[in-house]
């Protein structure tokens, strides 16, 4: 048996369940669909809490985002594969343009900014890690990918993190450059939502 025909049992095995399991429908199109706003939420919170180390995160995970699009968009144009709806008769449970189904950008956005957060906060991060193999699974559910596309998005999304992360760990002038960045940005921050300066950040001031 052929990986593509491996593939196609595993989604058809998966995709089935909407039929075997209609009650969980409403929950697949949730987490298919909806779900992956709650990263934003995420990224808001944590940016929001004025904390170095999370702002560091939140942005390794918006490039680690950006990339692993990038890298989707030329293998997409590259390897174009059909989705599973246009392909075969499938339960289709959420509406989706015909475009390529390889590799899965909810897949890649998802995994790697929950990377990003096991990197930074583990335990956390692991709940993120958990949502978006649920959203994977969504899509393979509601019958838009194949188990494989969100695999390859999931490897891509990890794999990327992984990486920016790498970079600016080993390279000085990329966190030095942050560090920049992020003191422009909170001058004019703090103009319009004032900070409350802890005890201990003004002993730190002190010194």
């Amino acid at each position: 048996m052929s990986i593509g025909q491996i593939d196609y049992e595993l989604f058809h095995f998966i995709n089935a369940w909407g039929k075997a399991a209609p009650s969980l429908n409403a929950i697949m199109r949730f987490l298919a669909e909806y779900a992956f706003y709650l990263f934003f939420v995420g990224l808001l919170v944590y940016w929001f809490s004025r904390k170095e180390s999370n702002r560091k995160m939140v942005a390794e995970s918006v490039v680690s985002v950006f990339i692993g699009l990038g890298i989707s968009w030329v293998i997409g144009h590259l390897f174009y594969r059909d989705r599973p709806f246009v392909a075969h008769t499938v339960l289709q449970l959420i509406p989706h343009p015909a475009n390529a189904s390889f590799p899965s950008d909810h897949s890649i956005g998802a995994f790697a900014i929950a990377a990003s957060f096991v990197i930074y906060r583990r335990k956390e991060g692991i709940i993120w890690l958990l949502l978006s193999a649920a959203i994977a699974f969504s899509r393979v559910w509601t019958g838009v990918h194949y188990p494989f596309d969100v695999l390859g998005g999931a490897l891509i999304g990890i794999i990327v993190a992984a990486g920016v992360h790498r970079l600016t760990e080993r390279f000085s002038f990329i966190s030095r450059s942050f560090k920049a960045g992020l003191g422009w940005y909170e001058k004019y921050e703090s103009k319009i939502l004032p900070r409350n300066v802890t005890k201990e950040e003004q002993i730190q001031l002190g010194k």
